[in-house]
């Protein structure tokens, strides 16, 4: 296999089949996650007039980590998502 100048190192097929099986587990955690995030927001909605503004930071976050996750999964992307690089900011 040829690496061409200026791109990373490929990983062994075997390597990225163990990573994606971790983050298909990180993606069904982190849609339970969304879930529950869900329901505390509406529930503050109701409870305090509006939504908590570091739960929707947090929510955002999700849906980057969602977007790098479905990346690495389909092969759009090369470089695995959180925990092996930093946490997608949600700002």
């Amino acid at each position: 296999m040829s690496n061409i100048p200026g791109t990373p190192e490929k990983r062994s097929l075997w390597v990225r089949l163990l990573l994606m099986i971790l983050m298909a587990m990180a993606f069904y955690l982190a849609a339970t996650l969304l879930g529950a995030l869900a329901l505390v927001q509406f529930v503050l909605a109701i409870v305090a007039g509006g939504p908590n503004e570091r739960l929707q930071q947090l929510g955002r976050g999700l849906g980057r980590y969602f977007r790098q996750l479905t990346d690495f999964l389909s092969f759009a992307s090369e470089e695995a998502p959180f925990p092996f690089s930093d946490w997608p900011s949600g700002d």
